[in-house]
């Protein structure tokens, strides 16, 4: 991951977790019927949307980053070559079973044409 997507992400990871926690103290506030309740619910409004924000930002941050350097590395065009040349093997020896067996089914066929008579 690129610094600047794990930079973005830790962020989005501690504003999240200072949301969870003050939505937590806002629900306690609010079953003891305390003043803070009322304040700490707007609290947790707020940083909710705070936090939605952080979470696009990681998201944005990872789609410039690949924009603007690429992608590092392709395996899956590497993978896909591999796969072509694995099928191609493959067909290649059942197409060679299929020459051999058809040949020994021709063969019982002869065969079997003596018996019926």
């Amino acid at each position: 991951m690129p610094d600047a997507v794990r930079t973005a992400a830790v962020r989005a990871v501690l504003i999240m977790s200072l949301t969870i926690i003050q939505a937590m103290v806002a629900f306690l506030s609010t079953l003891t019927g305390s003043w803070l309740a009322f304040p700490m619910v707007l609290g947790s409004v707020a940083s909710t949307v705070v936090a939605t924000w952080a979470v696009l930002d990681v998201w944005v941050t990872r789609q410039v980053w690949n924009q603007r350097h690429g992608v590092v590395s392709e395996p899956s065009s590497t993978a896909r070559q591999m796969r072509r040349e694995r099928r191609r093997a493959q067909r290649a020896a059942r197409a060679a079973e299929r020459d051999e067996a058809g040949g020994r089914i021709r063969g019982r066929r002869n065969a079997g044409d003596l018996s019926r008579a």
